[in-house]
């Protein structure tokens, strides 16, 4: 897809009001220094649309970003480092679990997992979760380049086996760095929307 329009339309907070999207939507979740504000901004060729940040859980809203008028994709606020009582973390799965129930145009999850790590007790939750909700989580593994080439299918190996992903399951690595990866995540984006 070439990417002609993106804007942030619209943000939502624990206590707002989902909107009601008529075009598609994918949606992003991960823990909350593994690169999704990085990865969003990649896939939608901006420096800083998404905010990135050296302290993780900068994400503590549902951002719904409208490109090309074409569909949205939606950063689901990150899980685990954030430095938020855990009454705030707990109303921040309300939200994104009435997201999951509520839209009508959810088309995929992308959960985002570090690909240097065996995937942690937090991953593993949310991968459950997300499938619990009716989806099949899609694997994006994020920080490609900081592996040697040579270690990135063990490493994927060991993803599929730390979530217990059924044969078949999609797996994407991809680099922030490099954008290696990029073209195959849209690639299966566009099979999902077009």
């Amino acid at each position: 897809m070439v990417i002609k329009q993106v804007e942030l339309e619209t943000v939502c907070g624990i206590t707002s009001v989902l909107p009601e999207n008529t075009l598609p939507e994918i949606a992003f979740s991960g823990k909350s220094n593994v690169g999704k504000s990085s990865l969003i901004n990649g896939l939608m060729n901006r420096k800083a649309l998404a905010r990135t940040s050296s302290q993780p859980g900068k994400t503590q809203t549902i951002n719904f970003y409208n490109i090309n008028q074409a569909l949205y994709f939606v950063d689901l606020p990150g899980y685990g480092f954030a430095k938020v009582p855990v009454s705030e973390k707990r109303k921040w799965g309300k939200m994104i679990e009435r997201y999951l129930h509520k839209s009508k145009q959810l088309k995929a999850v992308f959960l985002l997992v570090d690909i240097r790590h065996d995937p942690s007790e937090n991953d593993r939750t949310m991968y459950d979760w997300v499938a619990h909700q009716g989806y099949a989580p899609v694997i994006i593994a994020t920080k490609l380049d900081k592996l040697k080439r040579s270690q990135v299918q063990k490493n994927i190996k060991a993803i599929k086996n730390g979530l217990h992903l059924p044969s078949g399951a999609k797996i994407f690595p991809y680099s922030a760095l490099t954008k290696q990866g990029r073209d195959e995540i849209w690639e299966y984006i566009d099979s999902l929307v077009l």
